[in-house]
């Protein structure tokens, strides 16, 4: 099969399974080169496939030598389409790995079940005995409900009043205003119940019930706080109330973990492309225009960079840079400082469709969307024909 990017709206309904091969090798050349620090040893990550998560895992093996167990909920290749391409990233994991000889094993399936938190929990107790840091790092637009089954869906939204604000077609190039209503009581409800903390916290309570958490475990979700201009509809929106649940739930387990001499942190980390960041209004632009300050300043930094600094600067230093004052670990310090944003707000009125490739590095933002999917990789041929069907080893028949 030759395969080639085909986008819809903002989701691209392809992956390369050889591009998706070298982004991961190339995070992995990364943490590599920058030589190995002392970390954790057993680690669970809960959205291993994409991001944040699988940059978690990348430098969790390849900069601690840690054994990892992966849980995600990917598709697998057909004979009329792609895998996804955090299938196609977390065989590419996989196979580096054991390569390097580190364990690595995989679990896919829905993370808010409690079929898999007791599959995760079997094979911790099982291959482990027990794990010293566990990564959240789920996105999903909706959820089950494991004891209710309740089924909630997140929406982008306002709360109180509509929100009016410029925003971009990403491919189109067209600059235009958006206006947005105002979330519903039970939209605010719904989306708490999908991105805030209340999964996070039936991981930890079962596995702690199961006595599977070492002493000093480590527990860190990530979340993003953004600049003023994207505050109506993220840090005071819906999805603002679900990062203060995110951040509530973190203060709640630093309680329960106590007595393992344990703690739970949010990360906040800086603005990256994602499938999710692409569909919420304003945020693509803002993006744009970020890249071009930062990456003129040399200051730009992906997922990879960032949690390479999250791990040997704040969870294993010997002497571990400052949080804030309400205790966030901040990687967004280089996207928030104040000569960065300056620039974004002097910037940001001028943008339009017509000068919109010159003020912003939009082709950057493009770029960085080809690649989540495994294209635009330099040094793979998207013409040769190649196999979409990519196995992974570790995980049961069953999945």
């Amino acid at each position: 099969m030759i395969i080639q990017p085909k986008i819809r709206g903002f989701i691209c309904t392809t992956a390369h399974p050889l591009g998706c091969f070298k982004a991961v090798s190339d995070q992995v050349d990364y943490v590599k080169a920058q030589g190995s620090f002392k970390g954790p040893q057993r680690v669970l990550v809960i959205g291993a496939s994409t991001g944040y998560g699988l940059a978690s895992r990348i430098v969790a093996s390849f900069g601690a030598g840690a054994k990892t167990i992966g849980v995600f909920y990917e598709k697998e290749a057909d004979e009329k389409r792609t895998a996804s391409p955090g299938w196609y990233n977390s065989a590419a994991f996989e196979e580096l790995a054991h390569r390097a000889g580190y364990y690595a094993k995989s679990l896919n399936g829905d993370a808010f079940s409690m079929e898999m938190k007791q599959r995760a929990a079997d094979l911790i107790r099982r291959d482990l005995g027990q794990v010293d840091l566990i990564i959240y790092s789920l996105a999903s637009p909706r959820r089950i409900h494991p004891v209710t089954h309740e089924t909630f869906s997140s929406v982008l939204k306002p709360i109180g009043a509509p929100f009016t604000g410029k925003t971009i077609d990403a491919f189109k190039g067209e600059v235009k205003e958006v206006t947005i209503e105002p979330a519903t009581d039970e939209e605010v409800k719904n989306t708490v119940a999908v991105m805030g903390g209340e999964d996070w916290e039936m991981w930890l309570d079962l596995l702690a019930k199961e006595n599977l958490l070492a002493s000093g475990i480590k527990t860190v979700a990530y979340s993003y706080l953004g600049p003023e201009i994207t505050h109506a509809i993220y840090m005071n929106g819906t999805i603002g109330k679900a990062k203060e649940h995110l951040k509530a739930t973190a203060d709640k387990l630093n309680n329960k973990l106590s007595a393992l001499g344990g703690e739970a942190l949010v990360s906040v980390d800086k603005a990256v492309v994602t499938q999710a960041s692409a569909a919420i209004p304003v945020v693509p632009l803002y993006i744009s225009i970020m890249f071009k300050i930062m990456k003129a300043n040399g200051t730009h930094e992906g997922c990879i960079e960032q949690m390479e600094r999250l791990f040997r600067e704040y969870l294993y230093a010997s002497q571990p840079k400052a949080r804030d004052a309400e205790g966030y670990i901040r990687i967004d310090d280089r996207e928030m400082a104040d000569d960065v944003q300056r620039q974004i707000m002097a910037i940001w009125p001028q943008v339009t469709s017509e000068n919109v490739m010159s003020l912003t590095d939009l082709a950057g933002y493009r770029d960085d969307f080809y690649r989540l999917f495994g294209f635009n990789i330099a040094g793979v041929d998207y013409e040769a024909d190649v196999d979409p069907v990519v196995k992974i080893n570790s995980i049961p028949v069953e999945a």
